[in-house]
């Protein structure tokens, strides 16, 4: 588990590109059937990365969390972007289809991933945030999610949120998640941008084309800048930055906040011309 420390946006604005990288870039998230995690001292948001094979593997305790067990004092978010898979929770199999979710409750112990098949593993992306109470463990299908369409073609940014794990979906204690597919021939995300002091955000790009990449968009909104990123690489985006990104192809990408409320609307906007 690799410990990251919240900078503040007067450091940020100093970083070359590869410091920005090393503070906010989280790389080789699915690098096997070994969990990755990153902690991040944003409002204390553990995301992690799992390609598990067809044998169970086992989701432990960490040092760094000082618990019993790895939920003892969390709630974990889980969305499948593979091929089919199997979590096993206190005995009972949950099935994740490519974009299911899981959510898993906090005093949940035992935790188990494997792939259905092991020539098309799941890819579990893994997001954990702390809890002060357990809700249910609830598994969504991508089909049973609140869908909204969005944007248009001739800001090429059409695309089709899929929120999961909010305040008028699955139930959580602080953890908001769901994910964002683009059309074909759009290429914006979160444009017209904006902030939310009151949480953090992690962004996760996936089915980003081989010969494809995402120019992601943080920073103060008078202090922009960018990162490249290539397929299934994360991006930790603190509570004082923007968080954007336009792709050379259409791409998706998971998002997930965790903070002071749960409220999807909550933001505050940036006009165009404020952006520098």
């Amino acid at each position: 588990m690799q410990i990251r420390q919240a900078t503040s946006p007067r450091e940020a604005k100093t970083f070359d590109t590869e410091q920005l990288r090393q503070e906010f870039l989280i790389e080789n998230l699915m690098s096997g059937p070994a969990f990755t995690w990153v902690y991040t001292h944003y409002d204390r948001m553990l995301i992690g990365g799992l390609v598990p094979g067809t044998a169970a593997v086992t989701l432990p305790t960490y040092d760094a969390l000082k618990s019993n067990f790895f939920l003892q004092r969390r709630e974990l978010g889980v969305i499948n972007v593979g091929g089919k898979g199997v979590i096993t929770a206190d005995g009972t199999d949950y099935s994740l289809e490519k974009l299911d979710c899981l959510y898993l409750s906090r005093g949940t112990k035992d935790v188990s991933f494997r792939s259905s098949d092991g020539s098309q593993s799941a890819r579990f992306y893994l997001i954990s945030t702390p809890a002060h109470a357990e809700h249910p463990t609830t598994l969504m299908k991508a089909k049973d999610s609140t869908v909204v369409e969005l944007g248009s073609k001739e800001a090429c940014n059409e695309r089709t949120i899929y929120q999961y794990i909010h305040e008028n979906g699955v139930k959580s204690c602080q953890l908001v998640m769901g994910l964002t597919v683009l059309a074909p021939g759009s290429i914006w995300n979160t444009m017209p941008c904006h902030t939310h002091d009151r949480r953090m955000e992690a962004y996760f790009y996936y089915d980003v084309a081989e010969d494809a990449r995402v120019f992601h968009f943080m920073g103060e909104p008078s202090e922009t800048r960018h990162m490249v990123l290539k397929n299934e690489e994360a991006i930790i985006s603190p509570p004082w930055s923007i968080h954007s990104g336009a792709g050379t192809k259409n791409y998706s990408f998971i998002w997930a906040m965790g903070g002071e409320n749960q409220s999807f609307t909550d933001m505050d906007a940036v006009a165009m011309k404020d952006l520098r």
